[in-house]
């Protein structure tokens, strides 16, 4: 299996042990960076270039999955997020790697530096790599659901939208196309 991995200063160590340990394992590890270390780096294009490999791979037929690091993960997931098909799941325990492979098909995992030791980490990548999607018709439906929203801003028989609740902070009128617009928020 091919395996990005995306980090900022905060994840460096992490990334080259995993980098070791994957390479160990048999998987051919593509690294994003960064290659040294620079305590002011910014994470955001690390983390999108290992979600536009992961994304890429899929589409290509090859088996890939990604991991991205940070201080806390956060930010770090949603950078990878912002990659059309992405999906990617913020992990903090073996529980939370399992369920993110198992249930929402996940295809990178973000991981704090910051709140881990190395094993701990390693642990919960060797869970969310050995774990298959489940394939259970409710998880297959609600993936469906998000990549369709992502693709199109709407979820056939659903009302999603800025109307749909929360009236009282969102202004009346919506976008002509229907389209949340983040303008209109008071």
């Amino acid at each position: 299996m091919r395996i990005h991995l995306g980090t900022d200063h905060a994840g460096l160590d992490f990334s080259r042990h995993l980098f070791d340990h994957l390479t160990a394992a048999g998987h051919d590890v593509v690294d994003h960076g960064p290659t040294s270390y620079e305590p002011l780096d910014d994470y955001p294009s690390f983390c999108i270039n290992a979600a536009l490999g992961v994304v890429r791979d899929q589409q290509a037929g090859v088996e890939a999955l990604g991991i991205v690091f940070g201080g806390s993960g956060n930010g770090e997931q949603i950078a990878a997020n912002k990659v059309t098909g992405a999906r990617a799941a913020l992990v903090w325990s073996h529980s939370t790697a399992v369920l993110a492979r198992q249930h929402n098909d996940a295809n990178l995992i973000a991981i704090g530096a910051r709140q881990h030791t190395v094993d701990e980490a390693v642990s919960f990548i060797d869970a969310f790599i050995a774990e298959p999607f489940s394939l259970e018709e409710r998880h297959v439906r609600r993936i469906a659901q998000l990549a369709e929203y992502e693709a199109t801003g709407a979820i056939a028989g659903v009302h999603v939208g800025p109307d749909a609740g929360g009236a009282e902070t969102v202004a009346s009128d919506p976008t002509p196309t229907g389209q949340f617009n983040p303008a209109d928020l008071h």
